[in-house]
């Protein structure tokens, strides 16, 4: 096993992959020259040429209709958003064409497509840089989304949504690029839409997903030394979705709490709260409790963002929540 940072590992995804299939190429802001704006395509203008790291202008509409374009003739194009709050400048393309034309084509053309970059909150960035966005894209049938949480996770499912024959939203953090963290040295991938149990217990699941998942981490170990046991569910894939062992788990501890960054409304977190009360009400021992981000606009000042943002403590609160204690 090697120790790599998290922009290391989404290169060695797309260059590995591009190597196998000469198909696939990049495309974005800065991608090419400056090696991309997180540097998570360093060297790979070099190795592969500008014909397939491609520097686009600002304009996401364009690039990505073309990159929708190419993958009807053929391609498999990687699209790199600086952030996907940008991708709504050209979420037309995405959602009524990406999203729609294997259906609306009658199977005649697949999109192999993976639109890519960070997702939520990295610091004070104002509102409307600090949005995520998993929810609206998951939402629409077609689309396949993403979100994975570590480096290991990282390059396994990037490999996985680069070969999918369907459009994949793969969402990252800029606040994880410099997370280090274990791979191995030969091939690998993660099949798309399977959550992982990263630890076990039985007193309460806690399901996340993304960089949030951290405070889940640190709210457990702080939980274990009162002598309480907390199984964490990272989803990995938001859709879809796996039930199964979502399901599994919380017939084992009877509780759930949901950790999500993400604004309340229409959430992951209110889907799976749906999706458990339907098929495993009876096994629930306590209301289900779903932890968000604050639903206003992100705000800038640091005291503010700190308590717009979901926490360990809070997580700590909604177990103890459901556990009566």
């Amino acid at each position: 096993m090697r120790t790599i940072q998290f922009r290391e590992a989404v290169c060695e995804a797309m260059s590995e992959e591009m190597r196998r299939d000469e198909s696939i190429y990049l495309i974005g802001e800065e991608v090419a020259e400056y090696n991309g704006a997180y540097k998570a395509s360093k060297g790979m203008l070099d190795e592969f040429g500008p014909k397939r790291v491609i520097d686009a202008p600002i304009a996401e509409l364009g690039f990505a209709g073309i990159a929708v374009g190419s993958a009807m003739n053929g391609n498999r194009p990687i699209v790199e958003f600086m952030t996907f709050n940008f991708s709504l400048v050209g979420i037309d393309q995405i959602i009524n064409n990406a999203a729609k034309m294997r259906q609306m084509s009658g199977g005649q053309f697949n999109i192999p497509i993976v639109f890519r970059g960070p997702t939520a909150s990295a610091g004070q960035l104002g509102a409307t840089h600090s949005q995520a966005f998993e929810n609206w894209y998951a939402n629409v049938p077609g689309l396949k989304v993403v979100v994975p949480s570590n480096v290991y996770d990282a390059k396994g499912l990037l490999k996985a949504a680069i070969r999918d024959n369907d459009p994949v939203i793969f969402m990252e953090s800029e606040q994880m690029y410099g997370d280090k963290g274990e791979v191995p040295e030969g091939e690998y991938t993660i099949p798309l839409g399977v959550a992982d149990i990263k630890r076990e217990g039985a007193d309460v699941t806690i399901v996340s997903f993304g960089k949030i998942i951290k405070e889940a981490y640190k709210a457990a170990d702080e939980l274990a030394q009162e002598g309480i046991s907390c199984e964490i569910i990272d989803l990995r894939t938001v859709r879809p979705l796996d039930n199964e062992t979502i399901l599994k788990s919380v017939k084992k501890t009877n509780r759930l709490v949901i950790l999500e960054e993400a604004w309340p409304f229409g959430s992951i977190s209110s889907e799976i709260t749906y999706m458990v009360q339907e098929q495993a009400f009876d096994h629930l021992d306590a209301p289900i409790q779903r932890i968000t981000t604050a639903d206003t606009p992100a705000p800038y000042s640091p005291e503010l963002l700190q308590e717009w943002l979901p926490n360990a403590n809070d997580v700590v609160k909604a177990v103890k929540k459901v556990l009566y204690k």
